[in-house]
């Protein structure tokens, strides 16, 4: 199982990073999350620089993928060169996106007529692409997810365990990041908002 984290230049640290964290918390060996990169190296919106651990071009054969947000991707949606680089196939691939990955997901034709969820400065552009955006952190239709604000990356990392592993590894990956003393409130909270939209 790889999980790709489309992640460019500009990129929101709480998106990418925290998505990372979580979808580590399963220990298989055949269970792979890299942040996927445009560049051998990319810098986010407050300075911080990493080392890609995959190409976009790596993203089209990964089993799932998380398109982070950032400071960016209006520019990166308007860049024929970068979008021609993302093969997304949701007729195999988890695809999930949060905030302005949204905009992404919208640019590619992925949403169609389905509504999504994005953050509130993302979400006029959105809907310039004419997509409805839900006034709710979380929203899944098949294959895609979307999710608006930073920590809403955990409804995104617990929808893609719960539909490759199961909801008790949802579960457990959550709870181990949750705030010690809200452990059980947190996962509650959480797999709330994603099981209404996994498979039955």
């Amino acid at each position: 199982m790889h999980i790709a984290i489309l992640t460019f230049h500009g990129f929101n640290e709480l998106d990418s990073l925290i998505a990372l964290g979580i979808l580590n918390r399963i220990r298989k060996p055949d269970w792979r999350v890299t942040l996927c990169c445009p560049e051998p190296e990319i810098t986010s919106m407050n300075g911080v620089t990493v080392r890609a651990q995959s190409t976009l071009e790596d993203a089209a054969l990964a089993d799932a993928i998380v398109v982070g947000s950032g400071i960016q991707t209006r520019r990166i949606v308007s860049t024929p060169e970068l979008m021609s680089r993302l093969s997304l196939q949701p007729e195999r691939q988890l695809i999930a996106a949060q905030c302005s990955g949204t905009l992404v997901l919208a640019k590619l034709g992925l949403l169609g007529k389905v509504p999504a969820c994005t953050d509130l400065t993302t979400k006029p552009w959105v809907q310039e692409a004419g997509v409805e955006v839900l006034n709710q952190p979380f929203y899944a239709h098949q294959n895609v997810a979307t999710a608006g604000g930073c920590l809403a990356s955990a409804y995104l990392a617990a929808w893609i365990i719960a539909r490759s592993e199961g909801l008790e590894a949802a579960a457990e990956a959550l709870h181990y990041v949750a705030p010690v003393g809200e452990k059980e409130a947190f996962v509650t909270n959480a797999l709330k908002r994603v099981e209404p939209y996994l498979p039955q």
